[in-house]
């Protein structure tokens, strides 16, 4: 657990500090080359682990990442079981390459069997960076503190500039309407945000409609989707 031992310690000696960002700098280096193997357009799923083979979101993620692999594209996961697996598993049986960049973590989080290309970081942000660099766009199943982590971070990065013509869809509008009601309730009433932000989030309950989103913002580079102006206090 690397980045246990990163964080345990405010302070080292240079040689530690030095071997730390050597690693770091080298699993970059390899994410950057896993993701020059997807020859394809992409999109980034996310969703619980915790969810089981027989939960309705499990087949949903199944079928809306089979029609991503049936149009021609990869489908890029954290490579693990739950929604992760059943977005892999989809793809593989459209047709599409099947990318799982999985974890290190105090329990082992095991690479499910239905991925074509696979990376298993020892960094959160390094792969973080990768899921983002890898896609055309996220589509995030219901799941917990991971799934709301990696769905904000995606928010930030339009908000401010960081990626462009960059769709989040909200796959569930049962699940996730609370939470759009209270971004647009509070965070936007208080003027936390901008009117424009909201535009950065497509709730859906289709695969086919999901699916349509994110390739019609890829073909037409999505130019309602540019953020307003950056400001620092964006990221705050």
């Amino acid at each position: 657990m690397e980045d246990r031992r990163i964080f345990d310690r405010a302070h080292e000696t240079e040689a530690e500090r030095r071997e730390h960002a050597a690693m770091i700098a080298g699993e970059f280096a390899e994410g950057f080359e896993a993701v020059e193997q997807i020859d394809r357009p992409a999109v980034s799923f996310f969703g619980s682990a915790r969810v089981s083979r027989s939960h309705p979101v499990y087949a949903s993620a199944r079928e809306t990442a089979r029609l991503f692999g049936e149009a021609g594209w990869a489908v890029v996961t954290g490579g693990g079981p739950g929604v992760m697996e059943a977005a892999n598993r989809g793809c593989k049986e459209g047709g599409g390459l099947s990318v799982g960049f999985n974890i290190e973590l105090p329990h082992e989080q095991y690479t499910n069997p239905y991925v074509d290309i696979s990376l298993t970081f020892r960094h959160f942000y390094a792969r973080k960076t990768m899921f983002v660099k890898a896609a055309e766009g996220f589509v995030v199943f219901p799941g917990g503190f991971g799934t709301v982590d990696e769905l904000f971070e995606a928010l930030v990065l339009i908000q401010t500039g960081k990626v462009l013509h960059f769709p989040v869809l909200l796959f569930d509008s049962a699940y996730w309407s609370p939470l759009v009601d209270w971004v647009r309730t509070r965070l936007l009433s208080d003027g936390m945000i901008s009117p424009e932000d909201l535009e950065l989030l497509v709730v859906s309950d289709a695969p086919a409609e999901t699916v349509q989103v994110v390739r019609d913002c890829y073909e037409r580079r999505c130019a309602h989707l540019v953020p307003h102006e950056p400001a620092k206090a964006d990221a705050q």
